[in-house]
């Protein structure tokens, strides 16, 4: 990482000062960290990161509950390396001893926080690596035996690997980040977590920040038990769901939900559009199916060898990749810029998951799509949606046009090397209106209530 700051000063990072907002540069930060930040394109605090910087910046500890896209991220992010910056070691150190811990449930979100710590840490001088199961475990090894680390992020299991072969010492842990603590526990990853936190050094002898989209009893005792007088910090949206994204529900048959999925893909030229299904088994054969008809599809799920994953999500990022199915591991940490659709193959069982299925559009303030089918198989689970993100979505069956363009391009189905170029006179025909800015007539609407 670069540490050259000599050539840029505060006065490239000019953010006038406005009413109700808390810059960055309200909290007398490190220039490098500024630098950092200026970068990213940061310059006013979202609600949780201003409430929590007030607190943590001062080295008290925090109990966040905020949801994803809210900024927590870049909130524990300033607060490691802010910290790091200030207070820098006078002892000898050696490899596999982190300064700061940041733990976090799956693979994807782990490498999004690295990443996102690489780029506000890139003119600081400050190590930072990830170690995280799926991974070539050997190469990681490596990196820890070889190197200093002072920002780790990990996943509860390879983390474990690594502590219990002696690769990797947490008892210089400064700073013990635990986000999105519900899902580790719904994902059994608590015991893990125990374990982790018992290699630390003592609550009173640590900063420790716990973020998590719910705060239920559970993760009320895990947190007082691993925090010591935290601060508690919760943002309550004034809509759960993101107003950036446009959500509608197509009321259909199961066996017309391929067809229409087709049919929207192709008639509305969905670039880059994230289509989620509730089982491995049906974004497989879902995936195979749009390929078979032409569509640049690709999928990611538990199934599939992370080195897969990573190259389909960055293939995705590139634009490669049109369509992206995928299951709810894919709903939480991938942060892919311009994703203009989401598509709810299936609805999720869990309201919080159909939350992090529409964040992944609609993100930076730009304006998303979220459509979800409800068929004879899952209909019944609207009412509770709708309860948890406290308002009715707009149901409408869809236009019979779609249903048709889905058939004909099933029928005959076109590789991309197979697709004309359109004319002059195509192209400066007015593109179709997305089914999301559709008026929704009023004996189309249907009442789950």
């Amino acid at each position: 990482m670069s540490q050259d700051n000599t050539q840029w000063s505060l006065d490239q990072f000019q953010v006038p000062e406005k009413d109700g907002e808390v810059r960055f540069h309200d909290f007398d930060l490190p220039v490098s960290l500024m630098r950092g930040i200026a970068e990213a394109g940061f310059q006013y605090c979202t609600p949780i990161q201003a409430q929590v910087l007030t607190h943590t910046l001062a080295g008290a500890d925090a109990i966040g509950r905020a949801q994803t896209g809210t900024g927590k991220t870049a909130a524990f992010l300033i607060t490691i390396i802010n910290d790091l910056l200030r207070n820098p070691l006078q002892v000898k150190r050696y490899a596999g001893e982190p300064r700061a811990l940041i733990i976090a449930p799956t693979r994807e979100l782990a490498q999004q926080i690295e990443k996102d710590a690489l780029q506000l840490a890139e003119h600081t001088g400050l190590r930072v690596m990830s170690v995280v199961g799926g991974m070539n475990f050997n190469r990681q090894q490596e990196r820890l035996n070889s190197r200093l680390v002072d920002i780790l992020v990990a996943t509860p299991g390879r983390l474990l690997d690594f502590a219990n072969r002696r690769d990797l010492w947490l008892d210089r842990v400064e700073t013990l980040v635990l986000d999105e603590a519900d899902r580790m526990l719904d994902m059994g990853f608590i015991p893990d977590v125990k374990r982790i936190v018992r290699l630390t050094p003592q609550s009173r002898f640590r900063q420790t920040l716990l973020f998590s989209a719910t705060f239920n009893e559970d993760v009320m005792n895990l947190a007082r038990r691993w925090t010591e007088d935290a601060e508690i910090v919760e943002i309550e949206p004034e809509q759960i769901t993101t107003e950036t994204v446009e959500q509608k529900v197509f009321i259909t048959e199961t066996d017309q939900k391929f067809e229409l999925l087709l049919g929207l893909i192709n008639e509305y030229a969905m670039q880059k559009v994230i289509i989620f299904a509730n089982r491995r088994d049906i974004t497989r054969r879902l995936c195979e199916r749009l390929q078979k008809c032409g569509i640049k599809a690709s999928m990611i799920s538990g199934d599939v060898p992370q080195v897969r994953r990573t190259k389909t999500l960055e293939n995705f990022r590139e634009g490669k990749i049109q369509a992206l199915v995928a299951t709810d591991v894919a709903g939480r940490g991938i942060h892919i810029d311009n994703v203009s659709h989401v598509v709810n193959y299936n609805l999720p069982e869990d309201p919080e998951d159909y939350v992090h299925r529409i964040g992944r559009t609609g993100r930076a303030g730009k304006d998303g799509v979220s459509i979800s089918f409800a068929c004879e198989d899952d209909a019944f689970l609207l009412p509770q949606l709708e309860q948890a993100i406290s308002m009715k979505l707009p149901c409408l069956h869809p236009p019979e046009e779609l249903l048709e363009a889905g058939k004909q391009a099933a029928r005959s189905p076109r590789s991309k090397h197979d697709r004309k170029k359109p004319g002059p006179e195509e192209a400066a025909a007015p593109a179709k209106q997305d089914p999301a800015q559709a008026k929704v007539p009023a004996d189309e609407q249907a009442d789950q209530s």
